[in-house]
């Protein structure tokens, strides 16, 4: 079975997302952001950086980005952010804060988390702080008009990321975010 290691960074939906991989058929663990990588990934098939309130609360969750992770990683709102920052791109400010449904456009149907979407997928997610500019080697993989970079891909290292919270009822076909990331894992 597929063992997936969520990274918990405190998030408001960080036990949705175990169940979404539970849901998906895989052994989902939650995880502190303060255990080391090395405690973690030579057990699992994949790493969830979960949301959260903040880069001030994230522990020592950017230790899953170094070279010698060699799993695939999937960032979820404040776990996309932290994934630019880390990897030379810009996390900033949003112009809408709060949670709130969203129709973001696949701009990259070839995408292995996100392209098998609906070319306009309602999201639920939250903009109070998002990806500006991209990392160098991450591809611009949906975008809304809320927020220019709501997913983006590093297919060639195994990264991906999503503005939005794929775990919760509201957004559309979230189930198909995690089955296309577990996919990934199994490779």
């Amino acid at each position: 079975m597929t063992r997936i290691a969520i990274v918990d960074n405190h998030g408001q939906f960080t036990h949705l997302e175990q169940r979404a991989l539970r849901e998906v058929g895989v052994d989902a663990d939650l995880v502190d952001n303060d255990t080391p990588p090395e405690e973690v990934v030579a057990d699992v098939d994949g790493v969830v950086l979960s949301g959260g309130p903040s880069m001030d609360r994230i522990g020592r969750a950017r230790d899953y980005l170094a070279p010698d992770v060699d799993v695939p990683v999937f960032g979820i709102c404040l776990g996309m952010q932290l994934i630019a920052d880390e990897l030379g791109g810009t996390v900033g400010g949003g112009d809408y804060g709060g949670y709130a449904d969203v129709d973001v456009d696949i701009v990259d149907a070839d995408d292995p988390l996100v392209g098998s979407l609906a070319p306009t997928t309602r999201v639920w997610a939250s903009h109070a702080d998002e990806v500006k500019t991209l990392p160098p080697g991450f591809s611009l993989t949906a975008e809304s008009d809320v927020c220019a970079v709501e997913a983006m891909s590093d297919a060639s290292a195994e990264l991906y990321g999503v503005q939005w919270h794929p775990e919760v009822a509201h957004t559309e076909r979230g189930e198909e975010v995690f089955e296309n990331f577990v996919a990934r894992c199994r490779r």
